[in-house]
């Protein structure tokens, strides 16, 4: 039972614009230390949790984040794990989805929050969206419901009222403070003067097994996109390259291509060399049903496999974990049709 105690979150910082203050001397922005971060956010004094930091040095930009990042923020969740409730995870806007999608896959029976969340706007200037985000991030970070769970045992991003699945989660804007949303899934909680929780929506681990993390991703991996006048020439390049595992190839609409039979030829002859090629959709919303139209099902037959209703940092983030994962190509096709971490629906 919640017996009242404060819950402990950790707090890291790998980088991005909320890390950045204004010199009270110069006037110019700079990288916070987030060690003093009550400094700058005394209304940190407030929150019903107990706040311990974990830095970056040096800071991330997030368009520099990549795969051992991602297995460094793993670790530092690993270790931390038997002595916090909860994560918030603050990270550049451009790569979040991404991190977010991978951090989904690579623990394993999350049985505690993982809140990833960011600013529009440095933490040193008046108009900032990044102290709400970060205070109300912790907030869901430290929820629990009348049994002690959490109320997100997930990885989530929160942007401007919004939680998000992370998994689910694309960035729409860059220069908007609702800078996230997920167009195939309902938001997990709307924070508005209450938390208003979906809990339906929100996955509900096996608490009675543990938490199991995963370190590597194999990046043999490309994501591209078809398009009208695409040269054959071009693609057979990509497609025939020796160290290639797996495409996630960007279709149109509900998982169609063009009519063209080298197109076909191409995507057979790498999938016959144990090449796994997922079809989602160039639409930022629907699904791919390959065997709605003869295009797509034509793309079935060459062993193209359906990405539903993935976004494409799901979708290759969860490639790039299952395929340093099995070493079987026909187990990470199988596991790829299937929903591990909430991402797709089938």
């Amino acid at each position: 039972m919640n017996n009242g105690k404060k819950s402990k979150v950790l707090l890291i910082y790998t980088g991005g614009t909320i890390g950045m203050g204004r010199n009270s001397q110069t006037g110019a922005l700079e990288p916070l230390d987030f060690n003093h971060l009550g400094e700058s956010m005394p209304e940190l004094k407030d929150v019903d949790a107990d706040i311990d930091i974990y830095q970056f040095t040096p800071p991330i930009d997030s368009s520099d984040m990549n795969p051992q990042n991602w297995a460094q923020l793993v670790h530092i969740i690993s270790s931390n794990y038997p002595d916090h409730d909860g994560f918030v995870i603050l990270h550049g806007t451009d790569t979040m989805a991404y991190t977010a999608s991978a951090l989904s896959f690579m623990l394993e029976n999350l049985t505690k929050p993982v809140i990833l969340t960011g600013s529009q706007l440095p933490m040193g200037l008046l108009r900032t969206d990044g102290k709400e985000n970060v205070l109300t991030s912790i907030e869901i970070a430290g929820a629990r419901r009348l049994d002690g769970t959490p109320e997100v045992p997930e990885v989530c991003i929160y942007f401007s009222q919004r939680l998000i699945r992370g998994n689910r989660a694309t960035k729409i804007a860059a220069d908007g403070f609702n800078a996230f949303d997920s167009f195939n899934y309902p938001h997990l909680c709307e924070a508005g003067v209450n938390f208003s929780f979906h809990r339906h929506h929100i996955l509900q681990p096996d608490y009675s097994k543990p938490m199991i993390p995963h370190y590597r991703m194999d990046t043999n991996v490309i994501v591209f996109s078809l398009f009208p006048g695409i040269e054959e020439s071009i693609m057979r390049h990509i497609l025939d390259h020796p160290h290639l595992k797996g495409i996630v190839m960007r279709s149109f609409g509900s998982g169609n291509a063009p009519h063209v039979q080298w197109i076909l030829r191409l995507l057979k002859e790498a999938s016959s060399r144990g090449v796994i090629i997922v079809n989602v959709s160039q639409c930022i919303s629907g699904s791919v049903e390959m065997s709605r139209y003869d295009t797509g099902y034509q793309l079935q037959q060459a062993g193209v496999i359906s990405g539903h209703d993935s976004t494409v940092e799901a979708a290759i983030t969860k490639l790039m974990y299952l395929q340093a994962r099995y070493t079987d190509f026909h187990m990470v096709r199988i596991m790829m049709s299937q929903s591990i971490a909430g991402e797709i629906t089938t």
